[in-house]
């Protein structure tokens, strides 16, 4: 396996002395990894770690006003919700240390990098999101059970409207973030900051059905709200599982074909294969070439193949490319060849 790097004006350079090394390279599988391609998903992840610390106090921010408010009205019902959203700002904690863990390097442990993290961390967001629910329900039917009045209500509404706004202003930004470096984490993490926002929300709406004498209107809203934040897990629920199970966007593995076939020499592209690494791309191929090409001839297609997706693919960090001759192409032709060498030694 040999590394090969690619500069900005899109040349690829060779270095090999002599030809048996010339040769016994270009027979190998080709995994091409660039630092020009690895300071882009440094870049990623400090993007992403910014994003964490940016709304983190974002959160910090409105929690503290919420705590102002809880502290002038005598509030319970707002205490809760303010406490709810401390809790849920530390769901960045987990996604923080995955972010500093996709910047280790790779290890003879862990071949592929730690950009796994990041599923973990998602999978933590998605359980707070759901506990979210739970507690949301919980609350909402206790409070229909069990009636009590609200007061202070001004303020009350006040510091809803102060949630709402602190929340949603968050959720955008880490959805926004998360979808430009292709973080499903924190995608997920933005999803639950706008579970956050609905819950103030439904403080502000309740305190509207209390200040008309609706007592029944704070647990039924609150309810309301659960099944919306239900919606929301189930968004989040399914990115995460989508990652961890490989999914990739169809389209992406289209554009890699399309890119792959119209390299000069390729005849044919028999698998093309991607996969989500943290929020990185890593990309398996093979093709066919003229079996009377030179093993040199056969890498340099490889090597152009590879260079020409790690271009077209968006988010693209590694490709390993595999050349078969066009009398023998596929998997079963690599297996018989295996056999007849065995039986000639």
């Amino acid at each position: 396996m040999q590394d090969h790097e690619h500069g900005h004006d899109h040349g690829h350079s060779h270095d090999h002395h002599g030809w048996w090394r010339r040769l016994t390279h270009a027979v190998v599988l080709h995994s091409h990894d660039s630092r020009a391609k690895t300071d882009p998903a440094l870049e990623s992840s400090r993007d992403g770690l910014r994003a964490l610390w940016i709304s983190l106090i974002g959160l910090g921010i409105t929690a503290v006003a919420q705590a102002v408010i809880v502290a002038l009205s005598g509030s319970v019902a707002l205490l809760g919700d303010t406490l709810h959203n401390v809790a849920d700002a530390l769901t960045a904690v987990p996604l923080g240390i995955a972010f500093l863990l996709v910047r280790r390097a790779a290890t003879r442990a862990y071949t592929y990098g730690y950009g796994r993290a990041e599923d973990l961390a998602g999978i933590v967001i998605v359980v707070v999101i759901a506990a979210s629910a739970v507690a949301a329900a919980w609350t909402a039917v206790t409070r229909l059970l069990h009636p009590a009045e609200m007061t202070h209500v001004p303020w009350v509404a006040a510091a809803g409207i102060v949630g709402f706004i602190g929340n949603e202003l968050v959720a955008r930004y880490r959805i926004r973030v998360g979808r430009r470096i292709g973080s499903a984490a924190l995608v997920a993490d933005g999803l639950h900051a706008r579970t956050d926002g609905y819950t103030s929300l439904a403080v502000l709406a309740a305190a509207g059905g209390a200040a008309l004498g609706w007592r029944w209107a704070d647990p039924v809203i609150g309810l309301v709200i659960a099944a919306a934040i239900t919606f929301v897990l189930k968004d989040a629920a399914r990115e995460v599982y989508r990652r961890l199970m490989d999914a990739v966007d169809p389209d992406l593995v289209d554009r890699a074909e399309t890119t792959l076939r119209a390299v000069h020499g390729v005849q044919d592209v028999s698998a093309v294969r991607l996969r989500w690494i943290g929020h990185r791309l890593h990309a398996e191929a093979d093709l066919v070439v003229d079996s009377h090409l030179s093993l040199v001839a056969a890498h340099e297609i490889a090597a152009d193949a590879e260079h020409q997706l790690t271009h077209a693919v968006p988010r693209l960090m590694t490709a390993t490319v595999h050349t078969d001759p066009d009398s023998h192409p596929g998997g079963h032709h690599h297996t018989n060849l295996s056999h007849q060498r065995r039986r000639q030694n």
